[in-house]
């Protein structure tokens, strides 16, 4: 059984502030270990469930956050920035399920800890079919594309109730309590990685259950940004069509080639942002 896991690091217990989860910070050293921590009880936990094979996509700032010769379950590690699918590279459907571990809120959703949407400098909301989405919905298109069911998802409960929309039943590990966008009430780190490791194993084990994600195609991205500038520059990428003056519109019935155009989206519009 084989598990392709996106790891980011704003749902990690105990992580509320973005100088613990920034490489340059020196606060970032002791909370990456806390992140590692997590992503191993996942692992660990799906050992438990019957998975045997593992591929951990790390997927926080600079995707090169973790020990290679840390990771439990002798995982393979996809690391570094540039990557075509961004937090879903290496996923195909040779694989069994997807983990979303340390993941976080929607910038517009929700009080949700360090919440964003790919970059809060530029993106204020997206809408996926309707409905304010995360980087776990959006990324779940990818999932769709493979037609690889999305079974974990660890973090904060705004996480938890912004997937489950497009992956109802899906198990989710709440490791903290968001009280604002820069304080929680975190579990005990022990006590976050046993409960991670009990709901991996529950996932696993159920894995004959789970679906696809469930969201209907054609289907449609819609961005609000933080300016007119960044609207305006999304499109020059074809297939995106402007709403207003902050938002556009992207439809396509290949989940696949949406999450692309959404990510070459958000990297155009970085540098502006920035």
């Amino acid at each position: 059984m084989k598990i392709f896991l996106s790891s980011d690091m704003e749902g990690t217990a105990g992580v509320v502030d973005w100088s613990q989860c920034r490489p340059t910070e020196p606060e970032y050293a002791y909370y990456r270990g806390l992140l590692e921590g997590e992503v191993n009880a996942a692992i660990e936990g799906a050992v438990a469930g019957g998975a045997t094979e593992f591929l951990v996509n790390d997927s926080h700032s600079t995707m090169a956050n973790l020990r290679p010769d840390a990771l439990a379950g002798r995982a393979r590690y996809l690391s570094g920035r540039h990557k075509p699918l961004y937090m879903m590279q290496g996923l195909d459907a040779s694989f069994d399920a997807v983990f979303f571990v340390s993941y976080h809120g929607s910038m517009s959703g929700a009080p949700a800890t360090l919440s964003h949407t790919y970059n809060p400098r530029a993106i204020s909301e997206v809408r996926l079919d309707g409905v304010i989405v995360g980087e776990s919905g959006i990324n779940s298109l990818v999932a769709l594309g493979h037609g690889v069911p999305v079974v974990l998802i660890t973090g904060d409960e705004t996480t938890a109730a912004e997937i489950t929309p497009f992956c109802p039943g899906i198990h989710s590990a709440v490791v903290k309590s968001s009280v604002s966008r820069f304080a929680a009430d975190s579990r005990h780190p022990v006590e976050a990685r046993e409960l991670i490791h009990e709901t991996a194993r529950e996932a696993v084990q159920t894995l004959s259950r789970a679906t696809p994600p469930h969201i209907a195609l054609p289907a449609t991205l819609t961005v609000r940004f933080r300016n007119p500038d960044l609207a305006e520059m999304a499109t020059w990428i074809i297939g995106v069509a402007r709403l207003d003056a902050v938002t556009v519109r992207l439809t396509d019935e290949d989940p696949i080639r949406l999450y692309r155009t959404f990510v070459t989206v958000v990297v155009l519009t970085r540098g502006i942002a920035e």
